[in-house]
């Protein structure tokens, strides 16, 4: 048994040996590619805890995709230590890949925005924005679809692709809100009096931004009314309840100035048919 193992090593050896040094070096890559895997997953998610570059999201994502592309390339490096022809595997591999893809290219399309959104961040959870003709209150940004909860309640999940494909208008990001209440006056009323009372309800509500400062001004004169308005800014919180009084109270302040919000009015002339007869037989 012993010469057997003897003329088995002697016949052998060189490839024994070198298969031996390929096997303690594929391991030597695979702890190397796996230490670095857990570094740049830990040294991602640590940087995105201090600087906040990524959404709370993403950066669990790219970690995890930036380990796993250490480890398909360490792997690439252990095939060819054992002698694979990695460009032909490679190869093969991108096929299969632009197979793939173009069998999920709508799914891809929504990864590919849910990402863009992520990393752009045009918004974020909880601010209320507007995409086409949906609005609501943002509830979760995933790679696949967005949720809002509309101002009635209702819940929906919307494909990224779509609101990366639409202008996006958000309502809370710059933390304020212009608002205009038009009142329409009489034209027998004097514009001074109407703009002075617009002025004072702005001075008298604490909720309205004072800069940039409310503004009042003439923005129209229609068949019926002179159009006065009153332009003011509020923090986005206190949007809505701010103009809702802000209606009610320049309704009631107009009124007790002695000032007149008119109803629309139409002069009609009424011609007699005698009348008509005499103006046709006329010469």
């Amino acid at each position: 048994m012993e010469e057997l193992f003897t003329q088995f090593w002697q016949s052998h050896s060189t490839t024994i040996v070198t298969l031996g040094y390929r096997i303690v070096l594929a391991v030597v890559i695979y702890l190397a590619s796996s230490f670095i895997a857990k570094a740049v997953r830990k040294a991602i998610l640590n940087t995105n805890s201090k600087l906040h570059k990524l959404d709370a999201t993403l950066a669990p994502i790219f970690s995890t995709v930036a380990s796993y592309a250490v480890y398909v390339i360490g792997g690439v490096f252990i095939l060819d230590i054992f002698g694979v022809n990695t460009a032909s595997l490679i190869a093969l591999v991108g096929a299969a890949g632009l197979a793939i893809g173009l069998a999920l290219k709508d799914t891809l399309s929504n990864i590919a925005a849910g990402i863009m959104l992520l990393i752009l961040r045009p918004f974020k959870a909880g601010d209320f924005i507007e995409f086409g003709s949906t609005q609501g209150v943002v509830k979760e940004i995933n790679l696949f679809t967005c949720v809002f909860e509309t101002v009635d309640g209702l819940y929906i999940a919307s494909p990224n692709s779509i609101l990366w494909g639409n202008n996006i208008k958000n309502f809370t990001r710059n933390g304020k809100r212009r608002m205009d209440i038009v009142v329409g006056i009489s034209y027998s009323d004097s514009i001074e009096v109407g703009l002075s009372v617009l002025k004072q309800v702005a001075e008298s509500e604490p909720r309205l931004l004072e800069d940039p400062v409310p503004q009042t001004m003439v923005v129209s004169m229609l068949d019926s009314s002179v159009n006065i308005q009153l332009r003011a800014w509020a923090k986005t919180d206190d949007y809505w309840p701010t103009y809702w009084d802000l209606n009610k109270r320049v309704k009631e302040s107009i009124e007790a100035a002695g000032l007149t919000i008119p109803f629309p009015q139409r002069t009609l002339h009424l011609v007699s048919e005698q009348g008509s007869r005499a103006l046709k037989e006329k010469p």
